[in-house]
């Protein structure tokens, strides 16, 4: 019985030690799913902003081939951060446009540019802070023939 004694006395502590070591284990990853679940996130809200910015240059695209005369004449084309030279129905949209770029997207705003051959070409930006580029402000372009 003396030696069951002894080896018991060597184990002491063993079972604290493991629970130790298995709550570091746990810890470590809890820290790495909590650190792919931010990413996650971080990924999806930049991917919600971009399918809002490709619904919305489809939006002024099909506004531009309902009045296709007036966008061919250059009552569409309008600068970042400038607004529309067009009259009516062009500046109703383009007015519409712009409003709902800066509601829909944080600091969004657009640009457009209609040649004389009824090639269109949109320009969406607007900030995305939560991507890790340096650069902080994203622009989408589509190009299309009305």
């Amino acid at each position: 019985m003396p030696g069951i004694a002894r080896k018991r006395r060597l184990q002491q502590g063993v079972t604290l030690l493991e629970v130790l070591v298995t709550m570091v284990v746990l810890a470590l990853g809890l820290l790495g799913y909590a650190g792919l679940h931010l990413a996650s996130l971080k990924n999806s809200a930049s991917a919600y902003q971009r399918s809002q910015a490709t619904i919305l240059a489809y939006d002024i695209i099909d506004r531009m081939r309902v009045n296709r005369t007036q966008a061919v004449g250059g009552g569409y084309n309008v600068a970042i951060a400038g607004s529309g030279g067009g009259s009516g129905v062009a500046a109703d949209d383009l007015s519409d446009w712009k409003a709902t770029l800066g509601q829909a997207l944080p600091g969004g705003d657009g640009a457009i540019a209609v040649d004389a051959n009824g090639n269109a070409l949109i320009q969406i930006q607007w900030s995305d802070k939560r991507d890790a580029s340096a650069d902080d402000v994203v622009t989408f372009n589509t190009q299309t023939r009305l």
